[in-house]
């Protein structure tokens, strides 16, 4: 027995909908990794934040702004990607492999934590059918970072 074409087709728009957040995920990667800053903030809703353990919750850009001035080079490698249950959220664990601006060099792993737009939200993506965040929070262990390096954010 067959599914209806209603339900079929239901799930058909679930699963595109599903592939293209997951695709937004490793997107955003890849670009952070090429220090496309510009690309990396298209993916970003207008009043789209960002929370970190070292800078607390700022908007998007200016989040990245901080980081573009602090970084030399981003390597990141994506482990996996995952989805919530409500499709409204995604994950993605990862190493980041970073070379500061001042030559210093931190190596962790981490999970980023992305809230998408809503469906019926104008922001939920251009007209390419790009899908944006509504927020990313940011999970690592902070402690060998400090040991390492200091506060990588202190301006002289």
């Amino acid at each position: 027995m067959t599914a209806p074409a209603s339900a079929a087709s239901a799930a058909s728009a679930a699963s595109a909908a599903s592939a293209a957040k997951i695709a937004a995920i490793r997107t955003y990667f890849e670009r952070l990794t090429a220090s496309d800053m510009a690309g990396v903030l298209a993916l970003f809703a207008p009043g789209a934040t960002v929370t970190s353990p070292y800078l607390g919750t700022l908007p998007a850009t200016a989040f990245f702004a901080s980081l573009d001035q602090a970084s030399a080079q981003n390597r990141l490698t994506v482990f996996d990607v995952l989805l919530g249950e409500t499709g409204d959220s995604g994950a993605a664990h990862f190493e980041y492999d970073w070379t500061l601006a001042s030559g210093d060099r931190i190596v962790f792993e981490g999970v980023d934590y992305f809230r998408f737009a809503a469906a019926a939200d104008a922001d939920v993506g251009d007209a390419a059918g790009e899908t944006h965040f509504t927020s990313l929070s940011i999970f690592y262990d902070t402690h060998p970072a400090r040991e390492q390096v200091g506060d990588k954010y202190q301006r002289a």
